[in-house]
């Protein structure tokens, strides 16, 4: 985390690998459902549900491609991954960011292949779980189906926030206080957000400009409700910033 510098935000660099070998990370995609059932990580092996630990993967490599055949679920153990289509014009666009203990993939399951590109956005890891073997699994398990279905329905709420005719405060104020959210879920501080996406992949996510993204950041500091250095965001008046986003996250 760095040495502590009076007047500067701390770096945040989260990452779920406080797991062993018999022991679940306190972030794992599965480790709530597998435990709930009663099964400990060390019996997966008997299933042949082994998890792999792959990476690291450097800022900008590749996790998976678009068109590739669908084999595996892929876990953030650490770091930030970004999912992205690119037109045969070369134009990309986000469709979103996962942060660690996130599922990456699910919307391979029915095309059978992977219809995204999955990118780094700076140093990652990523768990990798073999689909057959956890189709296998959820057989035995129904919660780890359940699980799916339930992040699989997410994914489809998450992609759903950017429809609508909404300015572009609201679009980030809305942006922010989910990523807060979704930091606080995986067990990490929300008020302390690390952005390791660019304003340009903010501002084609929300469907802005990168200036607007920008001026924007600008004016929430301006008025308080943020602190910014580099990509580090400190959420300073988290009620007013969800006020602004309300009109979206309460639809």
């Amino acid at each position: 985390m760095g040495h502590t510098v009076p007047g500067r935000l701390q770096p945040l660099n989260p990452i779920a690998d406080d797991g062993d070998e018999y022991n679940f990370c306190s972030t794992c995609a599965f480790g709530s459902v597998c435990l709930g059932s009663g099964v400990e990580k060390f019996a997966l092996r008997d299933l042949h549900c082994l998890v792999e630990h792959v990476g690291n993967f450097r800022s900008g490599h590749t996790i998976f491609r678009t068109g590739e055949r669908f084999t595996a679920l892929y876990a953030v153990r650490s770091g930030m991954v970004k999912t992205r289509l690119v037109d045969i014009e070369g134009r990309e666009l986000v469709l979103g960011f996962y942060l660690p203990g996130e599922l990456v993939g699910l919307n391979a399951i029915h095309p059978e292949t992977y219809p995204c590109d999955a990118i780094a956005l700076d140093t990652v890891e990523v768990c990798r779980f073999s689909f057959p073997a956890l189709a296998t699994l959820a057989t035995r398990m129904p919660g780890i189906q359940q699980e799916l279905f339930r992040r699989l329905s997410k994914d489809i709420g998450n992609a759903a926030l950017l429809a609508g005719d909404y300015s572009a405060d609201e679009r980030l104020a809305a942006f922010l206080i989910d990523l807060a959210r979704r930091y606080a879920e995986r067990g990490f501080p929300p008020d302390a957000l690390h952005l390791a996406m660019s304003r340009g992949d903010i501002a084609n996510y929300l469907r802005l400009a990168a200036e607007t993204v920008s001026r924007v950041l600008r004016r929430f500091q301006d008025r308080g409700l943020i602190a910014v250095e580099g990509r580090n965001v400190t959420i300073a008046k988290p009620d007013e910033l969800y006020a602004l986003a309300r009109p979206i996250l309460q639809r």
